[in-house]
Formats: structure tokens, C-alpha cells, sequence
């Protein structure tokens, strides 16, 4: 994917602790994460976001406390 022209933004509201090729990459990164049947930190909290557990059981969790 070619780079993204909002990175910098991207970036102020990226809550990934995961070392990535794809951070600030929105594109790139919901593509990556959908292929792999998860969803991008960015859906979750930091608490939940810091498991790694990407998955769609992890996030009903997180959001139902």
C-alpha cells in the first residue's frame, strides 16, 4: 500500500504498543488485521489493547466490562 498522506495524524490517535510497518497506516492496517480476522488496536482500550488479543470475542469484553 502506497504511504499514507495522514500518518502524522494518524499516529496522534494510534493506541498500538506493537512495533508495525503499518502504525499510522489506517488502510494498511484494517486490511492487515481483517485478513487475519481480528480488528486494529484502535477499537479497543489500552488495557485490552496491551493483551494483543485482537480478536471479536476480546473486543464484546472489553466494551462490556
Amino acid at each position: 500500500m502506497p504511504e499514507c498522506a495522514r500518518k502524522a495524524a494518524n499516529l496522534k490517535g494510534c493506541n498500538c504498543t506493537y512495533s508495525c510497518s503499518n502504525k499510522g497506516n489506517c488502510c494498511a492496517c484494517v486490511v492487515y488485521h481483517r485478513d487475519l480476522g481480528q480488528l486494529p488496536a484502535c477499537f479497543f482500550s489500552a488495557r485490552a489493547e496491551a493483551t494483543y488479543d485482537r480478536s471479536f470475542a476480546a473486543l464484546l469484553r472489553d466494551r462490556n466490562g
